[in-house]
């Protein structure tokens, strides 16, 4: 990789404090090009606004503009779409993606930037002790994050716990093995941990900036990725072009050899656990106030990507995921199949999926052509459906509720972490640990009853809402991995977990040609992206490409 210089551009304190009354000004940028770390870091604003500066790579083309996002979700066997966005990464094809290696890029980007910070930050003497350290811990959280990023995506990778400098000049650096690049992972989640405020705390930062909640979560979710890597037994998935039910014979994952699994679920249980008791989070009642603007920010997100329509600050999610787009209609969707995988009163599909709606052409579209009953005719409108690819087209609200839907950029939050994910990584974990426990069961169902309506006085959920009881650890295992991809549809997680349980290459191929022409099919190479050309050029001490690539 090029040297990542020590200088970099940092942004105006306040980057992604997002609060009612200073959004804009808050998410102006300010440039601070070719200040050396020996004349910038002098007081708190400095360090405030140099913490900033990791924050922002988020924000751009390397990441949550579009790569980093289009290279996670759009690579599962839940999406569609047309074929002219799914047809590069979509069809497991990453390189003809214009931006295929952004993602290595960007993280990269992180690691540099906080490497500067707690190099620096830590150095500062007329600024308070307390933010001194929320700045470290929220650095070390961001670095780790992107080594967690990279570890999923990659595999093993080069480890930078320096800036670029005259006393450390090395650009040949070998990879890691994955094992190592997870005790880093680990290791900065730790110090995160201990240095962040929980959320509330008067210290604890603004809206959009990661807490000791934040950190713990993101503890457990690397815990049980390792977990699940490690882990053998069956797994069983809807899908193929019937989609009926098939059991996949998991094997160890590629790197995760030697890892105790049991040892490394307990250990995401126990910190999952300690988020849940911490009391800080709650899952919001209402499954569509959850993706509304007033919903952004609420106690269930516990990190959402922030955006402010009218500045830099954007992305391009409105432009592609909701059902009415500048493109006329929306690009992606849930596939079909996944549709029918929730119950009929399950409100992610009741209120999370649009029904009803006027493409931009002026054209009125129901879905699905199955339900006709229901949706063809609403408020006294008539809506049409052909029942081809044109009109079957599930679209997700999540990405929906911005100011002006008819632009591309917009500000469309993204989340980062949900409550929900806790919950359902507690449940995994017990399973694993204990087998299917009530506490296993508790945390599932608390997150399947929110999506279901209640019954008698007092209330109670409807039968529906309850997971089938008595399942052994086997059926619950996939229980809970339908259950995820249920809750977190369209959320860039589904690929993560087919990945990090060793069934990706059997669920997609078994598909093999999906809805609207979409091709499945994976070959081994697709287990890990191709590292770019620009770092194989430059770093001499990496000899080859991924497998495939």
């Amino acid at each position: 990789m090029k040297a990542i210089s020590t200088y970099f551009t940092a942004f105006a304190t306040g980057l992604i404090l997002l609060s009612a009354s200073s959004c804009k000004k808050a998410l102006e940028e300010t440039p601070y090009s070719f200040y050396s770390p020996e004349n910038f870091y002098k007081n708190e604003s400095d360090a405030k606004t140099a913490i900033n500066g990791v924050y922002a790579e988020l924000y751009t083309y390397d990441l949550y503009l579009q790569p980093f996002w289009n290279m996670t979700i759009l690579d599962d066997d839940h999406v569609s779409g047309a074929d002219w966005f799914l047809g590069t990464t979509g069809a497991g094809n990453p390189q003809a993606y214009f931006g295929w290696e952004k993602p290595w890029v960007g993280c990269y980007a992180i690691i540099a930037r906080a490497n500067t910070v707690l190099e620096n930050v830590v150095n500062i003497n007329n600024m308070d002790g307390d933010i001194k350290n929320r700045i470290l811990g929220e650095a070390y959280f961001l670095r780790g994050w992107a080594y967690f990023q990279l570890v999923q995506l990659y595999g093993g990778v080069p480890i930078r716990l320096k800036s670029l400098s005259a006393t450390e000049p090395q650009t040949n650096i070998p990879r890691a093995t994955v094992k190592e690049t997870y005790d880093v992972v680990i290791s900065d989640f730790k110090n995160a941990e201990t240095k962040l405020f929980p959320v509330g705390h008067a210290k604890a930062g603004e809206v959009g900036r990661v807490n000791q909640g934040v950190a713990k979560a993101f503890l457990a979710k690397t815990y049980l990725t390792m977990a699940s890597g490690a882990a053998t037994g069956n797994v069983t998935v809807r899908g193929g072009t019937d989609n009926g039910y098939y059991t996949y014979v998991k094997t160890v994952v590629a790197g995760h050899e030697g890892i105790d699994s049991k040892a490394f679920y307990t250990l995401a249980r126990d910190k999952a656990a300690e988020v849940i008791t911490d009391n800080q989070y709650a899952l919001t009642p209402s499954w569509k106030d959850l993706w509304s603007i007033a919903g952004r920010n609420n106690k269930e997100q516990m990190w959402e990507l922030q955006s402010l329509a009218g500045t830099a600050f954007v992305n391009n999610l409105s432009a592609y995921f909701p059902a009415r787009s500048t493109f006329g209609q929306g690009a992606v969707w849930t596939t079909n199949n996944h549709y029918n995988d929730y119950e009929l009163l399950d409100k992610r599909v009741l209120d999370g999926i649009t029904h009803n709606y006027t493409t931009l052409q002026g054209t009125n579209i129901f879905y699905p052509f199955a339900q006709a009953s229901l949706y063809k005719v609403v408020g006294g409108i008539t809506y049409n459906n052909t029942n081809t690819t044109t009109a079957e087209r599930a679209y997700t609200i999540k990405f929906s509720s911005v100011a002006d839907p008819s632009v591309a950029n917009s500000d469309a939050f993204f989340p980062l972490l949900r409550y929900s994910e806790v919950l359902l990584m507690y449940a995994e974990a017990e399973n694993e640990v204990n087998g299917a426990t009530t506490l296993a069961y508790n945390a599932l169902n608390t997150v399947r009853f929110r999506s279901y309506p209640t019954t008698g006085t007092p209330a109670v959920p409807v039968p529906a809402a309850y997971a089938p009881a008595n399942m052994n650890p086997e059926q619950f295992r996939s229980y809970v991995l339908a259950e995820r991809a249920r809750e977190f549809n369209l959320e860039g997680i589904r690929r993560f977990d087919l990945m990090r349980w060793g069934i990706y290459l059997q669920v997609m191929n078994k598909i093999s040609t999906g809805q609207n022409n979409i091709t499945k099919v994976r070959a081994n190479r697709n287990l890990l992206l191709p590292l770019p050309l620009s770092e194989l050029n430059a770093n001499k001490a990496i000899p080859g490409n991924n497998p495939g690539w």
